[in-house]
């Protein structure tokens, strides 16, 4: 059975806001689906806490994202094998700051709960919200879509856990439109609390499954969309452009299937919408930035889940929420990646 590890409980240092902060303004900030929630445009992933960021740098990250108007932290049960979500609440209840995150977590892929039985989603819940810290989390994602399991016993499950407050809202992850579909009419059969919010990989260059199947069901259902996989592994970032960028990074394999004539064009058409954006003053336009931006004007998208290795990338994501892309810059992005 694979443990947690807990993190030490040292009492961090005096945290102190930085001298520049420049928080968001609230009008910046997006209704998530038909909920009450409202969050920042960006969805900080948690994937790297606790894997390839250690404890100071996460704090770092997570600092900066909130120093600067973000609210919003994604993380699952399965990141690290629970370290993400420890790591993120320390780091909340350091801070103080747990009524101003948003905090959303999936449960389903966790080494100690898998699946999405009754008893494996209520016992993963409770464990998540003894790692986060917390009493309760404000959008749970189902990770996997079991058909194995009767719908009416998760939807049951998750009902339970909204009608003792232990969780406010639930999407899913990576189902299809037609389960998204049956999960909304078995929750109106049932009367139980329904979908909110789902994420699914979508970005410039995984457009297809997205906008062929989930981007009607989100519309008729209302549905707030996270796209995961945002910046298609970093290949959105401009960072790899040749097969020996690839070979260079460890982590560069998921990227590398993109390095394609289609994405070199994308990355392209991205290069020139950057260079006219700084031309005209927009100082904080990268490809990463303009990648991000363009997934915001698609219709649902709520906040797309992207992750930091290290601070000093955290402001390069925040930007999309500010870089406006005109027509013709929105035009040539769709054709370049069609």
């Amino acid at each position: 059975m694979t443990q947690v590890m807990p993190v030490p409980n040292v009492a961090p240092p005096a945290y102190q806001p930085s001298e520049t902060m420049t928080p968001a303004p609230l009008a910046l900030r997006r209704r998530l689906g038909q909920s009450d929630l409202r969050v920042f445009p960006l969805a900080l992933g948690g994937n790297v806490f606790g894997w390839t960021a250690d404890g100071q740098t996460t704090d770092e990250i997570l600092d900066t994202y909130a120093d600067h108007g973000g609210n919003f932290i994604d993380t699952a049960d399965s990141y690290a094998g629970g370290r993400s979500e420890i790591m993120i609440g320390n780091w909340m209840r350091s801070r103080g700051n747990r009524d101003r995150i948003v905090v959303a977590t999936k449960v389903g892929k966790g080494p100690e709960n898998s699946g999405v039985t009754a008893q494996a989603v209520s016992r993963a819940v409770n464990d998540s919200l003894r790692r986060l810290g917390t009493d309760h989390i404000d959008l749970l994602y189902l990770h996997i879509d079991d058909t194995a399991v009767p719908f009416e016993e998760t939807l049951f499950a998750v009902d339970d856990l909204v009608r003792m407050g232990k969780v406010r809202y639930f999407g899913a992850a990576d189902h299809t439109g037609d389960r998204l579909i049956e999960a909304r009419v078995i929750a109106a059969q049932l009367g139980v609390t329904p979908m909110v919010a789902v994420q699914q990989h979508y970005n410039l260059v995984h457009r297809r499954s997205f906008e062929a199947d989930i981007a009607r069901v989100a519309a008729q259902q209302q549905l707030g969309v996270m796209p995961r996989f945002a910046l298609a592994s970093g290949f959105l970032t401009g960072k790899y452009r040749t097969r020996a960028d690839v070979a260079r990074n460890s982590r560069g394999a998921d990227a590398g299937r993109y390095l394609s004539r289609r994405g070199l064009r994308v990355l392209a058409c991205l290069d020139a919408i950057v260079a006219e954006q700084r031309a005209q003053g927009i100082e904080v336009a990268t490809v990463a930035a303009v990648s991000l931006a363009w997934l915001l004007t698609k219709r649902n998208v709520v906040a797309p889940v992207a992750s930091a290795s290290h601070a000093a990338q955290v402001l390069d994501l925040m930007a999309s929420a500010t870089i406006q892309l005109s027509r013709h810059q929105l035009a040539a992005l769709d054709r370049a990646s069609a």
